[in-house]
């Protein structure tokens, strides 16, 4: 049996854009400047609290941050309503999907820096409600790169690391995936560069969708 654990944001489904919009009034309505969007880009698949910390550049998260972590989920489903910021998936996603989960030698299974309620949207958006067996988000686990996500998904399932797979278009993801002792697939069409997936360790990197049940 093999482990096939799926990033969300920039691997499944395309949610820079809402991302970006929700941390951008975040900032403003706190008295900042909004984040430039590749600042936003470059925090996507951290949990939130660490995102926020890493672009105002501090390391502590205090009071202050929480409360903009707060405030950032209040926004998020009410932003998501609006015209154009849905969290459509990539195309050929869904028909991946549909393959791998029909096999009996795969178990899928998500880790998210999305919180548990960002998760079942997605889930509940697109169909996905019976795919993934098991799941982390940021609700259960520490920021990735920490491996307890892939850990921990690996306990739940009773499949070794060794046997897992990580999917995703993070450094954040490949280094999780490689810390766990786990396989990493980089995919190019999310916000992370190619080059930096490799140097971060991923064994292969995709470029189109259909490619990854090559590599399952």
């Amino acid at each position: 049996m093999k482990l096939v654990l799926f990033d969300c944001d920039g691997t499944l489904v395309d949610s820079g854009k809402l991302i970006h919009e929700v941390m951008a009034r975040t900032f403003e309505n706190h008295g900042y400047e909004r984040p430039h969007y590749d600042a936003t880009k470059s925090i996507i698949g951290l949990t939130l609290d660490t995102a926020i910390a890493r672009i105002m550049g501090v390391e502590e998260i205090d009071d202050h941050i929480r409360t903009m972590t707060q405030h950032y989920k209040d926004l998020y489903s009410p932003v998501r309503a609006e015209p154009g910021f849905e969290e459509p998936l990539y195309d050929g996603v869904a028909e991946m999907i549909e393959t791998l989960a029909a096999r009996d030698d795969v178990v899928i299974g998500a880790v998210t820096g999305k919180s548990r309620r960002g998760l079942d949207l997605i889930r509940n958006s697109h169909g996905f409600e019976n795919v993934f067996t098991v799941s982390r988000t940021a609700d259960d686990c520490p920021s990735k790169p920490h491996p307890a996500m892939v850990l921990e998904c690996c306990a739940e399932a009773g499949i070794d690391p060794q046997d897992t797979i990580v999917i995703g278009d993070s450094v954040y993801d490949i280094l999780m995936a490689k810390s766990a002792g786990a396989k990493a697939i980089g995919v190019s069409w999310g916000y992370g560069e190619t080059v930096a997936l490799q140097a971060a360790g991923a064994d292969v990197v995709v470029h189109e969708v259909g490619h990854i049940l090559h590599h399952v």
